[in-house]
């Protein structure tokens, strides 16, 4: 895959798994991709989450993509560093278009809305059929 071609997987499977470290202790859980292209892979949660405040402290991630189909497995890891955006018009933008989250901020505010990018992240792809194959890095 390519640049294009990832962007492209990434949009139509946005659930993912990201991983993160609290000091030494790893965490991984699923997430909910916003959108992925050119400015980079758009994501968000919750500043009352163990999630935001691990990525306060240490802002390296991997994120693992897949398309969830057994017999055609295509998985892609991209590990690179989020930056925290604090874009007013993005946030409406996001609740917006995600009804679950407007009660939340009509109770609490945008301000409790974390929204993150992750720009120039280093991507790999793996399927069943190249599942031995060196791996190839893509830059994102």
């Amino acid at each position: 895959m390519n640049k294009q071609e990832i962007m492209e997987f990434l949009n139509s499977n946005p659930i993912f798994h990201m991983a993160t470290a609290d000091g030494d202790t790893p965490h991984v859980r699923g997430m909910l991709l916003y959108r992925a292209d050119e400015n980079g892979i758009v994501f968000n949660t919750g500043k009352i989450k163990d999630l935001y405040h691990q990525l306060t402290k240490n802002p390296k991630v991997e994120l693992c993509f897949s398309n969830g189909i057994f017999e055609n497995l295509i998985q892609v890891r991209i590990a690179g560093t989020v930056e925290a955006l604090e874009d007013l018009e993005l946030k409406k933008e996001i609740v917006a278009k995600r009804d679950f989250l407007k009660p939340w901020i009509d109770k609490v505010g945008y301000e409790q809305l974390a929204v993150y990018v992750l720009k120039k992240g280093t991507a790999t792809v793996w399927t069943m059929a190249t599942n031995t194959d060196p791996k190839e890095f893509i830059q994102l």
